[in-house]
């Protein structure tokens, strides 16, 4: 089944990569897939991996801590901080990890056949966005169909 209308910015900057898909659900399905902790936990992700919430305090200056188990069953511990919500319009999140820090921006708007996500990360050390570029355009990608897969299920319910 070939994905939605999808795009990635190749490189608006070094260090920024920006990810964008319309998806046919509203603003506030979109959203709520976020804002739940465990609907979020059933597809946050690239495909083949897993996560485990420690903590999820979804308002701003709220810490997110999770683990992100890989297909290889390599563990991966993440911590964020809510720096913004703003429902069913946009979340920011820092991601804090040493000499991988970045800024994540999701934005929802609403168009007639569903909502332009997209995801702007800005990478406080710019060459560290470009190392990881090669794996995270293809990991957005992978976010976006479990995330649009899971909202399809979900409709169904």
């Amino acid at each position: 089944m070939p994905r939605p209308a999808t795009s990635s910015n190749p490189a608006p900057a070094p260090g920024i990569i920006v990810t964008t898909r319309v998806i046919a659900a509203t603003p506030r399905e979109v959203f709520a897939a976020f804002s739940d902790p465990v609907r979020l936990a059933l597809w946050w992700g690239p495909k083949g991996f897993t996560s485990r919430f420690q903590q999820f305090n979804f308002h701003k200056g709220g810490l997110w801590m999770f683990t992100m188990h890989g297909p290889d069953g390599t563990a991966y511990a993440m911590t964020q901080q809510f720096a913004e919500i703003v429902p069913t319009q946009r979340i920011v999140v820092h991601h804090f990890q040493p000499g991988h820090d970045f800024t994540l921006t999701m934005t929802f708007v609403a168009l007639d056949r569903g909502t332009r996500l997209t995801w702007d990360m800005q990478f406080a050390d710019p060459a560290e966005g470009e190392r990881v570029r090669p794996f995270v355009v293809p990991a957005n990608e992978e976010n976006f169909d479990r995330l649009t897969e899971h909202l399809a299920q979900t409709a169904k319910s």
